[in-house]
């Protein structure tokens, strides 16, 4: 199939308009559909259902859709390769992670980042789907679990535990919790059930409920969590990697917490050489070894208050 002929497929497929095709490709509707129309004749069959609000892909056009989308990737790949063997590290980086780890550990940092490497563009990408890393849906990748994809680089950064926090203004308010019994008598800020979330909180939020909670308000992501707990409305089950940028949150019942979450990094065995890749790989690791240093300082200086 002729490559040039492909491209134009591709264009009016994802644009769904020959004349949008046309103004991304800077070319004439007419022309456009020329090659439409021979592309259909090479193969014998028809790509597009055409009505007067646009174009709808054949079950036929489908399959070469998807054809084009893979060899696009492909061809993405393959130009982030090429531009990283230059000594500088520039360019889009597409970088996904849930939305609590996304909106509250790795955004306030990436500052430190672009200070490092200002013509690094980066593409966050927050959703709880794992996007499908070997066909570029994203270069790298940080979740709450160890990624089953093949063809993957991963490695193990750290751990994250679920536990309950609430704001100095709450407790001043309504008093410190100092029975799992009493939580009955509080509002529980989590997680909505139905919601996309590690087991280990689920399961935390699932006990925590045989007390009889009277007052709830879920939400469908730990951001919306954390915006409750700091706001006063209750006391909520967040991850423990708030504690650092958020001081004033007070830990209740410290002898209940979830079992452990693992968090991986990952991106595609062909990104190996990737620079930008590595810079970003280099600044997680960094921050999470100062993340762990400052919560260890902060255990021993409560011990030695205590």
């Amino acid at each position: 199939m002729d490559w040039d002929k492909l491209r134009i497929f591709h264009a009016v497929a994802d644009a769904g308009s020959l004349t949008h095709a046309g103004d991304t490709l800077h070319l004439s509707q007419s022309a456009v559909s020329r090659q439409i129309r021979a592309l259909e004749e090479s193969l014998n069959t028809t790509l597009f259902h055409r009505h007067a609000r646009g174009l709808i892909l054949t079950e036929q056009g489908e399959l070469l859709f998807d054809a084009t989308k893979s060899m696009n990737k492909r061809l993405d790949a393959a130009a982030a390769r090429i531009k990283d063997s230059e000594e500088e590290v520039f360019g889009e980086l597409r970088v996904t992670t849930t939305t609590g780890f996304g909106t509250m550990w790795l955004a306030p940092r990436l500052p430190k980042l672009y200070e490092k490497y200002p013509d690094l563009k980066i593409d966050l990408m927050l959703e709880e789907r794992v996007l499908d890393l070997p066909m570029r849906e994203a270069d790298v990748a940080i979740r709450m679990k160890e990624p089953s994809q093949a063809d993957l680089i991963r490695k193990r950064l750290m751990s994250v535990r679920m536990r309950l926090y609430a704001s100095r203004e709450y407790i001043e308010k309504n008093g410190m919790i100092n029975d799992v019994e009493d939580i009955a008598n509080h509002r529980l800020i989590c997680q909505s059930p139905n919601s996309t979330q590690v087991s280990a909180g689920a399961t935390l939020v699932q006990h925590l409920m045989t007390y009889d909670v009277h007052s709830l308000f879920t939400v469908n992501n730990y951001f919306g969590v954390l915006q409750g707990v700091v706001n006063n409305l209750g006391v909520g089950v967040l991850p423990d990697y708030l504690v650092e940028d958020f001081p004033h949150m007070v830990r209740i019942l410290p002898d209940l917490q979830s079992g452990e979450v693992p968090v991986f990094l990952a991106y595609p065995e062909e990104l190996r050489q990737s620079k930008r890749i590595s810079a970003f790989r280099d600044f997680v690791q960094d921050e999470i070894f100062a993340h762990r240093r400052k919560l260890r300082e902060a255990t021993q200086s409560d011990e030695g208050a205590d």
